[in-house]
């Protein structure tokens, strides 16, 4: 009996552009996630892989950060998020980083959001539990990390989001808090918990 070839990982494929769809996740959907989660003015903020910045403008205008950064591991994205964020006069810094060796000290960030980044990173599972990890990582104490859910990613793209699941097991500090439908909230928790 042969022992099955192990393939490689697969490697980050950019998403195409849909203006439709950057209209409706600005007017429609972060302003339902807000208020689905709950969320309240955030003093430092973190998108990750924010793509073309079509979130910063919302979530500056709806939740007030003193601090909000975008990151995403595409030069060419990056660089229409910086047009975005200049043309909306939203103070903003975009960083071209990969969300699984992120460029910031420990507990920089209150909030971290994901419109299904770690879904689509490289190196598969291994790849995710990277992404975690770094996330949970940044993230302040108590601090909450916002993402779609498995659901919102088979909907969104059914085909490449097949069979991909987050390995939630393995980041235990983010602790399963609140969901929302589509999107759910965690939160950091350290230490032993009373």
């Amino acid at each position: 009996m042969s022992t099955p070839l192990a393939l490689p990982a697969p490697e980050y494929i950019p998403f195409g552009n849909v203006e439709a769809r950057n209209g409706i996740q600005a007017s429609i959907e972060i302003p339902l996630l807000i208020r689905a989660l709950r969320l309240y003015p955030t003093p430092r903020i973190l998108e990750v892989g924010c793509g073309r910045g079509v979130a910063l403008p919302v979530l500056a205008a709806r939740l007030g950060p003193h601090e909000l950064v975008g990151i995403d591991i595409d030069p060419k994205l990056v660089a229409l998020a910086n047009e975005r964020v200049r043309f909306e006069r939203v103070d903003a810094t975009i960083l071209e980083a990969d969300v699984r060796n992120l460029p910031f000290d420990a507990g920089t960030f209150d909030l971290v959001i994901d419109f299904g980044t770690c879904y689509h990173v490289s190196g598969g599972m291994d790849g995710a539990r990277k992404a975690l990890k770094e996330i949970a990582r940044v993230l302040s104490p108590r601090g909450l990390f916002v993402h779609e859910t498995r659901i919102a990613q088979r909907l969104a793209h059914p085909i490449r989001s097949f069979g991909r699941k987050l390995p939630w097991n393995d980041v235990s500090e983010l602790v399963p808090e609140r969901k929302a439908g589509l999107w759910g909230a965690r939160r950091k928790m350290t230490g032993t918990l009373s």
